[in-house]
């Protein structure tokens, strides 16, 4: 078994380690929308109840027309992380997989748990008829790498030819939604897109995120995760929110994301990647720095592959950008 990851979010681990009372912490180790949308109302039998097929039905229909993927229905999992772990049920364990990378790390820890022979690319070109499977996290996490929907298609044609899946994880790609492969599906059937729910609505919590693949990859993690796999509280607030105006909550992340911005330039401080939803930056005393603001009770995401990268997450206001933008200056950035 691999050793588990360490992410972002621990912050009653961090105020175990550096004091203060977890809610006098500013979080910002994470990429989640910190002002999230008002829930809404649900009928109370949905408590009650194992949810019904109407209930899922409710939910893929607005996550099909949310992600346009036309009459192909999203499939509601318990959290990208769920699929991730049966990830290497969908792939040849004789063939090898590659990952595009630096990337979300659970795809590694869990395909070579597994026992795949894992092989880290960064181009198209990098791809072989040896790879059964390839990862692509798009928008990536933490570097904000983009490939054009037209590449990603290519991609996956090229490894169509020698029987190998895409994996195409689009967790952070709410805020630009012509970059997604998600409405290619239907016709690329090697294509496999993950989508999760809670970063973009600040509904982490929920632990819900959406499949969009050909039919016999849906039925096959249908299966594996077996029945009443997601809350019916979960689907319910789903349903509502992904058929309502969106919109808004995309302003407000912008509006967030340039309000970080703006605390980053005036420390003088390099940001060299990130999504709407964090900022990666690039300094010589990283780990350093994300000890001293751990002494502020801000909490950031350091990675243990590079040691002169540090995410940073949106505050929820102008209070919040304050208090890092002291923190910064008295950290002497």
């Amino acid at each position: 078994m691999t050793a588990p990851i360490v992410h972002g979010g621990g912050i009653t681990e961090a105020a175990v380690r550096f004091g203060g009372a977890p809610d006098d912490w500013l979080d910002l180790s994470t990429g989640i929308n910190p002002c999230p949308v008002a829930l809404p109302k649900i009928d109370a039998r949905v408590w009650h109840r194992l949810p019904d097929r109407q209930l899922e039905e409710a939910a893929r229909a607005a996550a099909s027309s949310y992600y346009r993927t036309g009459d192909l229905m999203p499939l509601p999992v318990p959290g990208t992380q769920a699929v991730i772990q049966l990830l290497p049920r969908l792939a040849d364990l004789k063939r090898r997989a590659a990952i595009f990378g630096p990337t979300y790390g659970e795809y590694e820890r869990v395909l070579t748990g597994a026992g795949f022979a894992v092989d880290p690319v960064a181009r198209a070109d990098d791809l072989s008829a040896a790879h059964g499977l390839a990862v692509l996290v798009n928008p990536n996490n933490p570097t904000g790498r983009v490939f054009p929907p037209d590449q990603v298609l290519a991609m996956a044609r090229e490894m169509e030819a020698s029987g190998g899946l895409l994996v195409v994880d689009e967790a952070f790609g709410d805020l630009d939604p012509e970059t997604s492969v998600a409405p290619h599906v239907d016709a690329q059937h090697n294509l496999v897109v993950f989508r999760s729910f809670g970063k973009f609505f600040g509904l982490a919590g929920l632990r819900l995120g959406f499949v969009v693949a050909n039919a016999a990859v849906t039925e096959s993690f249908r299966e594996w995760l077996g029945p009443w796999a997601v809350s019916g509280p979960a689907l319910a607030v789903a349903a509502r929110l992904m058929e309502g105006d969106t919109e808004a909550v995309r302003e407000g992340i912008l509006e967030r994301n340039a309000a970080l911005h703006a605390v980053l330039r005036g420390a003088g401080m390099d940001v060299i990647g990130g999504t709407g939803l964090f900022a990666l930056v690039d300094h010589e005393r990283a780990n350093d720095l994300h000890t001293a603001l751990c002494g502020e009770h801000i909490l950031t995401r350091k990675f243990d592959y590079d040691r002169r990268w540090l995410r940073i997450g949106l505050a929820a206001d102008a209070n919040g950008d304050r208090r890092l933008a002291e923190a910064l200056q008295r950290a002497g950035v």
